[in-house]
């Protein structure tokens, strides 16, 4: 049996052997056999894993990739399969989310959404469910004042526009690929001056991100394809 030093798995990964204990001491990699100088025996199969966990961080989060591989250990396949299924799946929803939000602003005679009535004024709960966003998200965000709906002088409650409804939109697809509200905040009232323009290439942009989160996804689901082949999970 092939055995490889730590050094070489490093090398060919870019990163250093103290990383590589690391991965090991969180258990998403199986712990390898010693020699008789205390050294680590890495296999081929642990050459798959590090592999395998290396893109896993590029296409998903830390917390995803260590479940995964923690599920392969166990030879759940199925439950590790499964996990980037869902995770695929949110980021389908991102990007039907951000298609929506770009074709709003290049054509603002498209209906904001199918199928459900829009009205001049919304309270939150109304435009929570226009979006699909929580109200709670819609709340922080009038906090942190990228949201700026006026309030009805008889009870005090918000009055949502098809102008902030655009907004919510804009800014839950932002919010997964820009991470500084300030940005964010100088986009969304990029609107409120009808500066399309500007917003409708802020969108392409993280619709590009979602693009390139995609193709890295796709890349760790064959990683963890080859992994599993490698072993012996499936064929």
């Amino acid at each position: 049996m092939r055995y490889y030093k730590p050094i070489e798995i490093a090398r060919e990964l870019g990163v250093s052997t103290s990383a590589l204990r690391h991965y090991e001491s969180w258990g998403v990699i199986p712990a390898p056999e010693r020699a008789a100088n205390g050294y680590r025996l890495y296999t081929r199969v642990h050459l798959a894993y590090f592999r395998c966990l290396r893109v896993m961080f590029a296409g998903f989060d830390v917390a995803v990739a260590c479940d995964v591989l923690r599920h392969i250990q166990k030879g759940d396949v199925d439950a590790a399969f499964w996990l980037v299924t869902k995770e695929q799946a949110k980021l389908q929803n991102e990007k039907a989310v951000a298609d929506r939000t770009l074709a709003l602003l290049q054509n603002s005679e498209l209906p904001l959404v199918i199928d459900k009535k829009i009205k001049n004024h919304m309270t939150i709960g109304e435009a929570a469910t226009l979006t699909d966003v929580p109200a709670s998200a819609i709340r922080y965000w009038e906090k942190e004042g990228l949201l700026s709906p006026e309030r009805n002088p008889e009870n005090g409650y918000r009055m949502f526009t098809p102008l902030h409804i655009r907004q919510i939109l804009l800014i839950h697809t932002l919010r997964k690929t820009i991470y500084f509200l300030e940005n964010i905040k100088d986009i969304v009232q990029a609107m409120e001056y009808q500066d399309m323009d500007r917003a409708t290439r802020v969108v392409e942009n993280a619709l590009e991100i979602i693009h390139e989160r995609n193709r890295r996804q796709l890349y760790a689901i064959h990683q963890l394809v080859e992994l599993c082949k490698e072993d012996g999970l499936i064929q």
